[in-house]
C-alpha cells in the first residue's frame, strides 16, 4: 500500500457531467486519475474547506456522528479496480474494535479529508491505473476547523502562544463564514 493524496479535481460540466478526481503518490510521483461525478466532487471540495455550505452536509454529519460515538477512521484504502470502478474500504476503530467498512472511493476521499486520516491506494491498483506525473493546477491547500484546531494544540504544547493567537484567528473567521 502506497500513500496518496488528492491534488486537484479537474474538468468540469460536460456532455456527461463528469470530472477527474487525480491522486497522487508523493514518492513516485505517479498520479491516478478517477472519474467522478459532480456531486462527489462538491463533497470533496466541501471537505477541502473550498466550498462553504453553513450546515453540515452528509459526509460531514457522517464524520461528527462518527466522533460523538469514539468511532475514529484510521485510515482509507483503494484496494483494486475492475472495470473501470474503484473499490475503497474505510479502517475504522473504537479503540476496542477494528471494523473495515466497504465504501466508494469518493466517499473515502471526502472522510479521510474530513477525519484527517491517510488515504493510501493499493501497488496493483497504482501499477495498473498510475501514470507520470504531469504539471497540473492543484487544489489550494485550505485549512480546515479540525486542522487548525490540531494545530493550536502542537502550539500550546511547545508555548507558541504567538502563532497560537494567530491560529485562534484563523478559526474564529472559519466559525463565522
Amino acid at each position: 500500500m502506497k500513500l496518496v493524496y488528492p491534488i486537484s479535481i479537474e474538468g468540469g460540466p460536460s456532455s456527461t457531467g463528469s470530472y477527474i478526481l487525480m491522486l497522487e503518490e508523493p514518492e513516485s510521483r505517479r498520479r491516478i486519475p478517477i472519474v467522478i461525478g459532480e456531486p462527489e466532487a462538491h463533497a470533496i471540495l466541501i471537505a477541502k474547506g473550498m466550498v462553504n455550505t453553513g450546515r453540515p452536509m452528509t459526509h460531514r454529519l457522517m464524520a461528527d456522528l462518527m466522533d460523538q460515538y469514539g468511532i475514529s477512521l484510521e485510515s482509507a484504502s483503494i484496494d483494486r479496480v475492475a472495470d473501470g470502478i474503484f473499490y475503497a474500504t474505510l479502517h475504522t476503530t473504537d479503540g476496542f474494535n477494528r471494523k473495515d467498512i466497504d465504501s466508494r472511493t469518493t466517499d473515502a476521499v471526502t472522510l479521510t479529508l474530513l477525519c484527517d486520516a491517510p488515504l493510501y491506494v493499493a501497488d496493483s491498483v497504482l501499477d495498473e491505473c498510475g501514470t507520470a506525473a504531469t504539471p497540473t493546477q492543484k487544489m489550494p491547500e485550505v485549512p480546515t476547523i479540525e486542522s487548525l484546531e490540531q494545530e493550536l494544540r502542537r502550539c500550546e504544547e511547545t508555548e507558541d502562544y504567538e502563532r497560537a493567537a494567530e491560529i485562534q484567528e484563523q478559526i474564529e473567521k472559519l466559525r463565522n463564514e
